[in-house]
């Protein structure tokens, strides 16, 4: 008698086959958005203020299909067809008057309704549950408008500006500051958007939530308080990128501040985020203790 070895991953091979129905799908899915990523690309995803795009994107793509072989191995309830309709119908609308009018983030914000629309229609709620946070986090792939951008960075620019002015002068560099230029020495440094403007913030706020999503913390206070914290944390992640940039410009020249070390300036951003809401994340083990086998306030 012949037994069958499940593979490694308890799933079946036959679950990674596409019935003609989701291939349908796909070629559809394609045939709306290869152009308006190709367009993305070449266009807003190539400027510094928009460049986590791509990354936004690949992140997603990987989460869904870390919850994808999760979501066909369940034994899935009857699927939503009215719920998903409308979904798609809403996505199918925003896409046709964001590509139209060339508005950008009613193109790209269409995506996250067409694809739960599909779930729903396809798999059913119990499907879009389990799939919740890779939608929740193409949000954050969706360009800003223009107006809205231009009224937070401002304020933005000048806190960032301040703190690094203030913290600089505490440790005796010789810096002043005129808005958001900043004066060191005998240079000149003028705060850029992508510095510390609401795009920076807002690829930082994604980077905490991610790191929240895969640590899976049980405590809800614990998960909501660090979700708030990671607000000042990207801020003062941005001070920092700033203090670097200006330190270098201080120290190599305004070449040095320009060039090679700017890009450099950004991963410390990155990685100074990250340690800090790391940071952040186990100083708030002494609020929570655990009570019969669960996290909660303390």
């Amino acid at each position: 008698m012949q037994v069958d070895t499940p593979t490694p991953s308890g799933t079946s091979l036959s679950r990674f086959k596409l019935s003609p129905s989701w291939l349908f799908v796909i070629a559809g899915f394609a045939a709306m958005y290869v152009p308006t990523f190709i367009d993305l690309f070449n266009g807003i995803w190539s400027s510094d203020e928009n460049a986590h795009g791509p990354i936004i994107l690949a992140v997603a793509t990987w989460l869904l299909w870390d919850k994808w072989n999760e979501v066909k191995a369940d034994s899935l309830p009857a699927t939503s067809p009215i719920w998903g309709s409308f979904l798609l119908l809403g996505g199918f609308f925003a896409y046709f008057i964001g590509r139209s009018q060339a508005i950008d983030t009613l193109e790209v914000a269409s995506i996250i309704p067409v694809m739960m629309g599909v779930v729903l229609v396809m798999l059913g709620k119990q499907a879009l549950r389990k799939l919740w946070f890779p939608f929740f986090f193409l949000i954050f792939m969706i360009p800003l408008p223009g107006v809205f951008v231009q009224i937070i960075t401002v304020p933005l620019k000048t806190g960032v500006s301040y703190a690094a002015e203030h913290i600089l002068y505490w440790f005796g560099y010789p810096i002043a500051r005129t808005g958001v230029i900043l004066v060191i020495g005998q240079y000149q440094l003028l705060v850029a958007d992508a510095c510390a403007g609401l795009h920076s913030l807002f690829t930082l706020e994604a980077l905490g939530l991610l790191y929240m999503n895969l640590v899976r913390h049980k405590s809800w206070f614990r998960n909501l308080l660090l979700a708030i914290l990671i607000i000042p944390i990207s801020f003062f992640a941005n001070v920092i990128r700033v203090i670097v940039l200006t330190l270098i410009t201080y120290y190599f020249g305004d070449e040095a501040g320009q060039g090679f070390l700017h890009g450099f300036a950004g991963m410390v951003l990155f990685i100074s985020a990250l340690m800090l809401i790391i940071g952040v994340d186990s100083l708030l083990r002494i609020g929570v203790k655990k009570e019969n086998g669960k996290e909660v306030p303390a």
